[in-house]
């Protein structure tokens, strides 16, 4: 896949939930990213097939979450959602360091390669940063209005997480392994 169409197919509909809640509010919002994120999620088997495990969790939270949305008829579930992704991240991968597991190894391994006290730290870095985030979501969710909590989690989550990861390149490019070619 193409870095254009990955960027389309990871950020698509994100963009389509915060204009889709700008035109028609946030129901219209929960349809149109439960619809974008089926779109994305088959674009992506489509052109790769295969499913990257983080996307299709949140495809699967999206789905549930939205589908609780509208049952309901609260627009609480979607924020809620964004909450126990992250706590589910961040609890993974710190479970997985204690015991000795790193899944941010397994998902980043074909990128880089980093020895497992490398591996171990990142994890625990991201682990916590997720769990913070969660918080983060929990305390803006019930204190934001719903279209200044959109703005957040389209433009806060994502900004604050590209921020992170920018913290953590130098970390990675001290411990990265130079590798032979194939």
């Amino acid at each position: 896949m193409n870095k254009t169409t990955k960027l389309l197919v990871e950020f698509g509909p994100l963009v389509v939930f915060f204009l889709a809640n700008w035109l028609g509010g946030p129901y219209w919002a929960t349809g149109a990213v439960m619809a974008a994120t089926a779109v994305a999620l088959a674009v992506s088997w489509g052109l790769t097939r295969k499913l990257a495990i983080m996307p299709l969790i949140t495809g699967v939270f999206v789905l549930v979450f939205g589908t609780l949305t509208f049952w309901f008829h609260e627009q609480a579930f979607l924020q809620v959602k964004v909450t126990l992704i992250n706590a589910l991240f961040g609890t993974v991968l710190l479970a997985g360091v204690f015991f000795g597991r790193s899944y941010m190894k397994m998902l980043m391994d074909s990128a880089m390669t980093m020895p497992d006290s490398a591996w171990r730290t990142l994890s625990i870095r991201w682990g916590v940063f997720f769990l913070g985030m969660a918080a983060l979501n929990e305390v803006l969710r019930r204190g934001l209005s719903w279209d200044h909590w959109v703005l957040f989690k389209a433009f806060g989550l994502l900004g604050l997480t590209m921020v992170f990861a920018l913290a953590n390149a130098p970390f990675m490019a001290r411990h990265m392994v130079e590798t032979e070619p194939k």
